[in-house]
Order: C-alpha cells, then sequence, then structure tokens
C-alpha cells in the first residue's frame, strides 16, 4: 500500500487531501490564534460580500425608484418639430401609439409663469398642458391624488397642482390659483403680462420635492389659450415599455412623424444626474472590495502561521509518499475552504438583509429615536433595495477570487518545504 502511494501518490484533492485538509480547519487548543485568525477571515469575507450585496441593491433601487419618479411625467423620448409647431399632434400622437414598444405619446404645451393662492408670496411654476385622456394613463400622477380627483380636468373647470405648492400657497380644492405670465395679449401700448385664475381640482404627490412644488397640470386646450398657441403643441413626449432601448425606436419615430423633428431621450435630458449615480456606484464598489481584500490578507498570514505550526506533519506526510502537488492542494483546499463558506454565509446574509431592509430601518429609527432615511430629504418614503443576479454573481465570483488567489503563495511555500530541513531540529 505504502508503495504503491510513493509511486502514485494521492489523486487530485482525492479523499487523503480532503481528510487532511479538514484536520487542519479544525481548531486545537495549541493552534488558537490560528483559529482565530481564521474566524477574523471568515467573518471578514462574510461581511465584505453582504455589505457589496447590501450595498449594490440600495444603488440599484435608489436609482430605479428615481429613474421612476423622473420620468414619472417625463418621457423618455421627447419630439420637437424643427420647421413649423405641430398643429397637427393628434394624428402624429396616434402614428407614435401604433409603433411596437411605445406605450403612449403625450402632447403637451408647456409654460413658466408666478403662481399666487391666499397667501401674498408667489412662486415659480411650470403648467403642463395635456389632454385629459393622457393625463388619465399617467400612473406617477393619476394614481397618487391626495385630494379631489381628475374627473372635471378639462376646457377651464380647474387645474391640478402638486402637494407641496398646495402647502406653500395654503391651497385645497376648490380654491383658486392665479397664474401670471409675461407672455400676455399684444396692445398698442405694448404687450400685458396675462393673468387669470382656475380652481384646484386635485391634488397630487409624485414623491419629488422638486416636482410636487412646481409642476402644474392644465387642460392641454386652456393652456393653448393662456400662452398665445392656439391649436399648437410645443412637443410630443414618448413613453415606452424598455427605456433602455430608446435608441432603437428612434428610426421608427422619426418615419412616423413624417416630418422634420428633433429627438431627445431621458439619458440625454438628466445626464449629469445619471452619471454621478454610475460613478457613485463604482467607486462605493471598489471601496467594499477593500474589505474582502483585507479578509483575504487575514487568510494568507494565517494559512503561514499554519505553514510554519504544521511543518513536522508537512515532512511527515512527505517522506510517506505525499507529493508536492499533494501538500499544495491540501492547503489551498484549508485556505479556501474558509473563502468559500465566507462568501456563502455573505450571500446568505445580504439577501436576508436586503429582503428585509424597510423593517431593519423602522427597528433602528425605533431604536436611535430618529428618523433614519427621512423622506423629505430623499424624497422617498421606504429604503429601496433591488438586487440584481448578473451584479451578484460579480461579487460572489470576485470574493471566491481573491479567496483562491490568497491561499495559492502560502501553499507553494508548503509544498516547496524540504522534509529533511523540517525534521532536522525536531
Amino acid at each position: 500500500m505504502s508503495e504503491a502511494v510513493s509511486k502514485k501518490g494521492a489523486g487530485p484533492f482525492s479523499a487523503f487531501e480532503r481528510m487532511v485538509a479538514w484536520r487542519y480547519l479544525r481548531s486545537k487548543r495549541k493552534e488558537t490564534v490560528i483559529s482565530v485568525i481564521s474566524m477574523i477571515s471568515f467573518i471578514g469575507i462574510m461581511l465584505g460580500v453582504a455589505t457589496l450585496i447590501i450595498v449594490m441593491a440600495v444603488m440599484n433601487g435608489f436609482r430605479a425608484e428615481l429613474l421612476d419618479r423622473i420620468l414619472g411625467i417625463n418621457g423618455h423620448l421627447v419630439v420637437q418639430p424643427i420647421e413649423s409647431g405641430l398643429d397637427d399632434y393628434e394624428e402624429i400622437a396616434a402614428r407614435f401609439n401604433g409603433i411596437a414598444g411605445v406605450r403612449y405619446a403625450i402632447p403637451h404645451v408647456d409654460g413658466q409663469v408666478l403662481a399666487s393662492g391666499r397667501r401674498t408670496a408667489g412662486t415659480g411654476a411650470l403648467i403642463r398642458g395635456v389632454r385629459a385622456e393622457d393625463l388619465a394613463k399617467m400612473d406617477s400622477v393619476s394614481g397618487n391624488i391626495q385630494q379631489g380627483s381628475l374627473e372635471g380636468f378639462s376646457g377651464d373647470q380647474g387645474v391640478a397642482i402638486g402637494s407641496r405648492m398646495a402647502e406653500s400657497l395654503g391651497l385645497s380644492v376648490g380654491d383658486p390659483i392665479t397664474f401670471a405670465s409675461a407672455d400676455g395679449d399684444v396692445t398698442p401700448f405694448g404687450t400685458t403680462p396675462r393673468v387669470k385664475s382656475y380652481p384646484v381640482i386635485a391634488v397630487f404627490q409624485l414623491g419629488m420635492s422638486e416636482y410636487d412644488a412646481s409642476v402644474v397640470f392644465m387642460p392641454i386646450e386652456e393652456a393653448q389659450l393662456f400662452f398665445n398657441s392656439d391649436g399648437v403643441a410645443q412637443s410630443i413626449e414618448i413613453f415606452v415599455d424598455n427605456p433602455d432601448a430608446v435608441d432603437e425606436l428612434r428610426p421608427a419615430i422619426e418615419d412616423a412623424a413624417m416630418r422634420p423633428v428633433f429627438l431627445t431621450d431621458w439619458r440625454q435630458r438628466n445626464q449629469t444626474f445619471f452619471s454621478a449615480l454610475q460613478v457613485e456606484r463604482n467607486v462605493m464598489f471598489m471601496i467594499l472590495t477593500l474589505i474582502v481584500l483585507v479578509a483575504a490578507l487575514n487568510i494568507i498570514s494565517g494559512l503561514f502561521m499554519l505553514v510554519k505550526d504544521k511543518g513536522r506533519d508537512i515532512a511527515i506526510l512527505r517522506t510517506m509518499g505525499a507529493t508536492s502537488g499533494s501538500v499544495m492542494r491540501i492547503f489551498f483546499m484549508t485556505g479556501a475552504a474558509i473563502g468559500v463558506v465566507g462568501t456563502i454565509a455573505g450571500v446568505i446574509l445580504g439577501v436576508i438583509v436586503c429582503l428585509n431592509v424597510e423593517s431593519i430601518r423602522q427597528f433602528f429609527s425605533w431604536l436611535s429615536g430618529t428618523t433614519i432615511f427621512n423622506p423629505e430629504l430623499y424624497f422617498l418614503s421606504q429604503l429601496p433595495a433591488r438586487m440584481d443576479i448578473a451584479e451578484t454573481i460579480s461579487v460572489v465570483l470576485m470574493a471566491l477570487t481573491l479567496s483562491f488567489l490568497a491561499t495559492l503563495f502560502p501553499a507553494w511555500r508548503a509544498a516547496k518545504l524540504d522534509p529533511v530541513d523540517a525534521l532536522r531540529y525536531e
């Protein structure tokens, strides 16, 4: 039996090698320091992987929620005329609606005004003139009505305003809101500002303070009269099923317009904001990777101490017929086991936290007596977390790669240990 082992050696990752590696992982009284280092390495990798998964999931959730909020009332593609106004906007919008991948197209008229209510101080506002049926399609508005309803949204029957604007102007449903525009009537004495009041029929809350404090929805017919653009729409906003695939729809939209148009998508209009989010996300990934790297360095130090402590055992294994490759695989499995188990534990911990992140936030808010993640500052009522499978897999592969690389050099040193030198002073 011993002759066979000396000739062939143990097979790669055989039961013998796994048994020895497992015994080296087990804690003994005289190996307390090594066991503590291994436990620290395990905890470091677990926390590093879990933190990476949680932070990336929260940042993905932030991006998705902000994208939904920003694009809730702004189209993914904006079609603007080049030569003349869109006096045939209804026909063009109908052709856009027939394109596969287009959810709906909304013609609108925009204008800046000064809005005032019961309180003397006025505030700047953006009037968006849209059709009643189009406003009903915008779930971010029609699905978040706090007061009133959109049933009377037509002609000059009333307007819908944001909750923060209603609060700042002291308005509620039924109260009049007054708009003043510099583009008014032309008289022999010059252009006079146009001032007109409308009743508030609905108060909505989008969840973005910028929109809730400044956007007003008005029936498109009344907006055309108010801004001296009777029968003409300024642009058509197109909402698509997949915002990341807007480039694929550009040729079909240009053909359906049947006239020269200028197209801008949501990425061009919000390039600075989403680029900053992407840069922050990448930097956070690199910074948090250092946690896993530090844990991997602990694996190196622990294995070096284990190799030094097991020098006599390595020499005995070599004299019994174990090859240098077998010794290297034994110590590789010893270190890799810490990385694999730590990574698995980190994934489990990260998934559990991501699935219960809002409950955890509420618990810590209750524990500290403060509001963690204040909706008034972050514009979102809940802490979002959205895990991405591909991203989670990349975190797992990164952690395993660092763990495996950390074990190679100590395992190679163990394989190169000379049995004669190891036993000389024993």
